[in-house]
């Protein structure tokens, strides 16, 4: 098993301690080229693969014990899933004769996972005469986590006793691998086809004056071909590109001269003079709001861009799926050989919006330069400045992901941003960026107190962590998202049940694990800790308190977000 992974691919593999896994375990950790990370925490183990595996844009193996174990695999597995990241998932099971006899630490384990995996299997009992049949099982789990669309593979693996390794004098027969794998090719992995657009539809979107493209969250292996592709469509139409921060196009700022990053206070005002005929949306919709009820209000004609066969609509508008890369949409645009518009004869809509744009960035840069006092929504603005260029950021859920659409500034840092968006929760977030930050440059994750502490137990993890993690902990007491919502207005129950206030002594708790906690007390100080990520020696893992005001946040948000849109 374990050596027709690492021929498909397999370099990383997360290891929970168990009995029953025993095999796996010893099999794995005794290979050369696998590398092979210990973690107790099941929960916090899955999101660390899961973080791997986002940097890698491969499959990486997550193994645990029989019984509860795999279940606390849960969360992750379904992050995956939706956010289409391959994990192969190895769960150790008792043999068939020990289930539903009240036998230990067994569960039933078939198809632990429902729907939430590409596929699942189970080994039969460990047998040297099944050797064939485990390699093709292997194959078969390793295709399924990349093709059609990525995802989780689930592999249920029973095993008798014994477990240990045998000795020596009673081992079997050594396998002559070069004989087995012979005529091991790593399987073709099924394309999705890339049909040929109907050369009207190009030339009909070319003639229109009054159409966006929007790009939402996307994670490519190539940012810059991936921006480069939007770029030549968006100079041959003449459309801007309302670029969401979880994008990688506001880090290539340079490459597209229509990129649009402050819709979301622009639409808080009446934007009807912005509103399209036709919109190609790239990938999902961007987490702003205020854009969403702007596209369910006006229902424009929208082309979904997309690679895989899924809806990704959840306005249900005049909408027709394109299944199609950008990159290849790029292709056929420049294939076609369409009249690129000069920048000084686009249409007055185009500039409209580029006129507005440029206006609210002068407007919010002023304002945020002139903020003394915290307010968490400022440190997605100086991040934008002072972070290394080609720094990992991860990106918490929740009011992070929000303070980046509206503060995250267009630049040429070639920042590569990561997040969770597929089930958008809090859980596992400080684990996953650690999977990223693993074997990686210095990387920085961007939280809120509530999504940090969800996941304490990823501060065990620093000790196996090669490479450096720095976490910027916005520490408002509390959830505030929440203030944002209309149930901020009752009081009670709003406080104690939704604002969830905690009283955690977070240099306390760092100290407990080990790990270097910094008290952030002044802008300047913050500053000097993001460009400080350039230099060499960091520690694994180091966590900078920024505390803010929950409810003053909220406020200025509510108040300066809308009186900034208003560019009349």
């Amino acid at each position: 098993m374990v050596e027709t992974l690492n021929r498909l691919g397999l370099t990383t593999a997360i290891i929970c301690p168990g009995s029953r896994s025993t095999p796996l375990t010893i099999a794995l950790v005794r290979h050369p080229n696998i590398e092979t990370i210990p973690i107790l925490d099941e929960r916090s183990a899955a999101f660390f693969a899961l973080g791997c595996a986002k940097r890698l844009h491969q499959p990486v193996a997550i193994i645990c014990t029989s019984g509860t174990a795999g279940a606390n695999f849960f969360p992750a597995v379904i992050e995956a899933k939706e956010s289409h990241i391959p994990l192969i998932v190895l769960t150790a099971d008792r043999p068939p004769e020990m289930r539903a006899c009240a036998s230990g630490q067994t569960i039933d384990q078939q198809k632990l996972f429902s729907h939430f995996v590409n596929g699942y299997g189970e080994m039969a009992i460990p047998n040297i005469d099944l050797l064939g049949y485990a390699r093709q099982t292997m194959v078969n789990a390793w295709v399924q986590t990349l093709s059609p669309i990525p995802g989780p593979f689930h592999l249920n693996c029973p095993f008798r006793d014994p477990l240990a390794p045998l000795s020596e004098s009673v081992e079997q027969q050594q396998l002559d691998e070069n004989s087995f794998f012979a005529a091991f090719l790593p399987p073709m992995l099924r394309q999705i086809s890339q049909p040929l657009l109907p050369k009207k539809l190009l030339e009909h979107w070319s003639r229109s004056q009054q159409g966006i493209i929007i790009a939402g969250p996307a994670q490519p292996q190539d940012p810059e071909n991936y921006c480069c592709a939007l770029a030549q469509l968006s100079r041959a139409l003449g459309w801007p590109v309302l670029a969401e921060s979880l994008s990688p196009l506001r880090n290539y700022q340079s490459l597209n001269p229509y990129l649009i990053s402050t819709y979301d206070s622009l639409l808080r005002h009446n934007a009807d003079a912005l509103i399209p005929d036709y919109v190609i949306q790239i990938g999902p919709l961007p987490t702003s709001k205020v854009l969403r009820q702007w596209l369910y209000q006006h229902q424009p004609l929208t082309y979904q861009v997309t690679p895989h066969p899924l809806n990704v609509d959840p306005l249900h508008g005049r909408t027709q799926r394109l299944e199609i890369s950008v990159e290849h949409l790029g292709e056929l645009v420049a294939s076609e050989k369409m009249l690129q518009k000069p920048d000084n004869q686009i249409s007055p809509y185009c500039q409209n919006w580029i006129d507005c744009d440029r206006s609210l960035q002068y407007k919010l840069t002023q304002t945020l330069q002139e903020i003394k006092t915290p307010f968490e929504g400022k440190i997605s603005w100086l991040l934008a400045q002072y972070l290394p260029s080609d720094t990992p950021l991860i990106i918490a859920n929740s009011m992070p992901i929000r303070d980046m659409e509206s503060f995250w500034q267009p630049n040429d840092r070639h920042i590569r941003p990561y997040f969770s968006r597929g089930a958008n929760g809090i859980d596992g977030t400080l684990s996953t960026a650690m999977g990223i930050a693993h074997n990686n440059r210095n990387s920085l994750l961007l939280t809120g107190d509530l999504a940090f502490l969800h996941d304490t137990n990823g501060l065990l993890n620093a000790r196996y962590l090669n490479g450096s993690l720095t976490v910027i902990l916005i520490n408002n007491q509390g959830g505030g998202i929440f203030e944002m919502l209309p149930i901020a207005n009752f009081e009670p129950p709003f406080e104690k049940y939704f604002a969830t206030p905690q009283t955690v002594n977070i240099a306390g708790l760092c100290d407990a694990y080990a790990v270097q906690h910094i008290l952030i007390k002044t802008w300047e100080q913050l500053t000097n800790q993001i460009k400080d990520l350039a230099l060499p020696d960091h520690p694994s893992l180091r966590i900078l308190e920024f505390c803010t005001d929950r409810k003053a946040d909220a406020h200025w948000r509510k108040i300066r977000l809308k009186s900034l849109g208003d560019y009349n």
